[in-house]
């Protein structure tokens, strides 16, 4: 980022626009509104986004819908002692705005903010699937390792999680896991820590995260092996401690056509017609994160699902948080969806190598 006016909006922005800026704007992250006359009206950050998202605010609406409007300032006025104080009690803060007596922005101040954070958080992958829908492919071949590109899918997964500063990884084998475990090792070729879970029999979405030696320190991410997506997993752990659950689902926006014309009836009487209207839905991402101590729900060496898990949570009276993914994601579970994987790897995630 050259200069901090460049996350500058104005309330009419474009949502779509905005992301662009936050994404742009590293380390800061945020997007500051002001109007004409350069007075403060909110903040946005990816989080802000992402709840506005789940209130289904349409991308080209302006985004004073989704700003925060009472964001943590600072004023010309302040002393030392009382910024020092400030930036100590909001150390998840990336940036505070700098206020003159008319509440007009004059400067900012970064807060703990790092070009890239090293994440504690282990991360396990679950790769032990069969690839039924896949086959012929899958038949010699464990479905994580089937190339996208120049790289197996498994791969690709680790090393998005990797540009995001995680290190610590489990990978839940099954299906020919000998190959899965033959092509990383321990993943110190990668710069990481692989460790392996292996099910000796089906245990489902979940199930195998009762294997682990230990229970982990910290949140723990949680994925499906046969994902190609480019979610920002550091702005998901972030999402989800400010969120204070103790599980989070990512969920993706899905769009669909009703082939007919719907009829809407109140009592017996026609109220309406829709002409084969669109309906959209949040479907299940496969990806989530669980506190530690949610791994006391899932039934040693059992079957057992990640919904099975998060229903039960809500039967507990517990209420996890919601995660929408806003980047690009494919679930890649039949060959039509292999073949388009294939076809969108070079654009999406060979940019960075076809640069230099």
């Amino acid at each position: 980022m050259k200069t901090w006016d460049s996350i500058l909006i104005s309330p009419n922005t474009p949502v779509i626009d905005a992301i662009k800026v936050i994404d742009n704007s590293n380390p800061l992250l945020t997007a500051l509104v002001i109007d004409e006359d350069r007075r403060l009206l909110g903040t946005v950050t990816d989080g802000d986004i992402r709840r506005g998202i789940l209130k289904k605010i349409p991308m080209d609406a302006p985004v004073s819908l989704v700003m925060h409007t009472r964001p943590i300032t600072l004023s010309i006025l302040d002393t030392p002692k009382h910024i020092s104080l400030v930036l100590r009690k909001n150390k998840k803060c990336n940036v505070f705005p700098i206020l003159d007596e008319n509440s007009r922005l004059v400067a900012i101040k970064q807060g703990n903010t790092q070009l890239k954070k090293i994440m504690p958080n282990p991360v396990f992958i679950m790769a032990g699937g069969l690839g039924t829908r896949l086959r012929p492919l899958t038949n010699n071949c464990p479905k994580p390792m089937l190339p996208v590109g120049d790289k197996p899918i498994l791969e690709i997964i680790l090393n998005n999680f990797i540009e995001n500063g995680f290190s610590n990884f489990y990978f839940s084998i099954n299906y020919k896991g000998e190959m899965i475990e033959d092509y990383f090792g321990d993943g110190s070729n990668f710069g990481v820590s692989i460790n392996y879970v292996k099910e000796k029999k089906r245990l489902g979405t979940a199930g195998s995260l009762s294997l682990l030696d230990a229970t982990p320190e910290h949140p723990i991410i949680i994925m499906n092996g046969d994902l190609l997506t480019k979610v920002n997993f550091h702005q998901l752990i972030d999402y989800h401690q400010k969120s204070k659950a103790s599980a989070t689902i990512c969920v993706r926006e899905h769009e669909f056509q009703l082939p007919f014309g719907v009829a809407e009836i109140d009592n017996y009487r026609l109220t309406g017609l829709k002409e084969k209207p669109v309906n959209k839905l949040f479907v299940n991402a496969g990806i989530y994160v669980i506190n530690p101590d949610t791994l006391k729900y899932i039934p040693q060496n059992d079957f057992f699902d990640m919904p099975d898990l998060f229903s039960l949570l809500l039967e507990k009276g517990d209420k996890p948080s919601v995660f929408p993914v806003r980047e690009y994601w494919l679930d890649i579970g039949q060959v039509s969806e292999y073949e388009k994987a294939d076809q969108v790897y070079a654009e999406l995630f060979q940019k960075e190598v076809c640069a230099c």
